[in-house]
């Protein structure tokens, strides 16, 4: 629901009943991963997208009877080995729908959500997905207090544990419980979307092709920091993207917010100065980022590692810097340097070959690697409780 908030927020305030269709669970090639949503306005408006386009009429029709009879209600969509369901995915994926009638009485809390989403305040949504439980009893977590009713203390008790340890990790997925809430059983499922902070991009240098790269990492979901010593390039004006912009000696700011940054973090020097980017270089392998990139030739990156060795950095932290930064796509435009940097982010995340697809074979929709991703998206669970 993080991309169409705003749409969202809207329908919420009108105050009548619309529809909010999540995808709970996925099944091989689904083209969107769970937590992808898409809203139906009591007008037939439309936000959103839960597929990409092969269901969404399917999604569509089932939202209006959905505002119709204020019941919420489950659907599978797509075509497994076997069994084909209602509506095939070209993709030979499925997915696994959620859709619930929303309006101020039966979502209080939404309004809440919300403005901790946009304030990168960490809170997560259960929801009875299936099984003896009442499908779409809700209930809202937040590391301090939870609120909603989910059919038991039990099971309540054992939901707020488990969607905090997912939220900690930004993690999104169906949990399974016995039918009072039991930890050992999986009649009933809960279906937490979580909703961390996004994850930060951190881009030092205010030079043309750093507002190309804020502008993209934005596009990706990060919250955009644009950091400076010069104050007539550092400007908002100038990164209108950004969602701050800092005039300081990167080396030193990132040193004042280094307990903020982890392993989603991204890091991209741009600076191409060595009396920049060598300290905030250094200063960056201090951290758990997850994506350290720094632009510049291979003499120029060889030059920068020669200083880094000379401050005392080992080989295993230099060889965390992806410099020249990017895929080799070819770019020349800043614009065309900020999608070769963001496919880098990407392949990170993922563990992509970074080869053209037609040129390889297999699943296309990989699993994420061990260690979280740099853009956000749900990269692991509580291991046996959710998938």
């Amino acid at each position: 629901m993080r991309d169409i908030r705003t749409a969202v927020a809207d329908m919420y305030a009108a105050g009548d009943t619309f529809a909010l269709a999540t995808v709970i669970d996925t099944y091989r090639s689904a083209p969107r991963e769970a937590g992808a949503a898409m809203a139906v306005g009591a007008g037939g408006e439309v936000a959103g997208s839960v597929s990409g386009g092969c269901v969404e009429g399917a999604v569509y029709e089932l939202g209006q009877q959905v505002i119709a009879s204020g019941e919420p209600a489950r659907a599978t969509y797509g075509v497994s080995d076997d069994d084909a369901f209602a509506v095939g995915l070209t993709c030979g994926g499925t997915l696994h729908v959620l859709v619930e009638p929303v309006d101020p009485a039966r979502h209080p809390h939404l309004g809440s959500v919300i403005a901790d989403i946009e304030s990168h305040r960490p809170v997560a949504v259960a929801t009875v997905a299936g099984g003896p439980g009442r499908l779409g009893a809700r209930r809202v977590i937040w590391p301090d207090r939870a609120e909603g009713d989910l059919g038991g203390r039990r099971l309540e008790s054992a939901v707020d544990d488990d969607a905090r340890g997912m939220l900690a990790q930004g993690s999104t997925g169906i949990l399974r419980y016995g039918a009072d809430g039991q930890r050992r059983g999986d009649e009933l499922e809960v279906f937490v979307q979580s909703f961390a902070p996004a994850p930060r991009m951190l881009v030092f240098g205010a030079i043309d092709f750093a507002a190309a790269v804020a502008d993209i990492g934005a596009y990706l979901g990060y919250r955009v920091t644009v950091c400076d010593a010069r104050p007539v390039f550092a400007t908002a004006k100038r990164f209108p993207r950004a969602d701050e912009v800092v005039v300081k000696w990167p080396h030193v700011f990132l040193s004042e917010i280094e307990a903020q940054i982890d392993e989603r973090t991204a890091i991209c020097v741009l600076t191409h100065d060595p009396k920049f980017d060598v300290p905030v270089l250094e200063a960056a392998l201090r951290t758990p980022a997850g994506y350290i990139g720094a632009m510049g030739s291979r003499r120029t990156h060889e030059d920068r590692l020669a200083r880094l060795r000379e401050a005392g950095v080992g080989e295993e932290r230099l060889a965390r810097v992806r410099s020249p930064i990017g895929l080799d796509l070819g770019a020349r435009t800043p614009e065309e340097t900020a999608v070769s940097i963001a496919a880098e982010l990407i392949q990170t995340r993922w563990g992509g070959s970074g080869r053209p697809l037609s040129t390889t074979s297999g699943r296309i929709h990989t699993e994420p690697l061990a260690a979280p991703g740099a853009d956000g998206a749900e990269p692991r669970v509580p291991a046996g409780r959710a998938r």
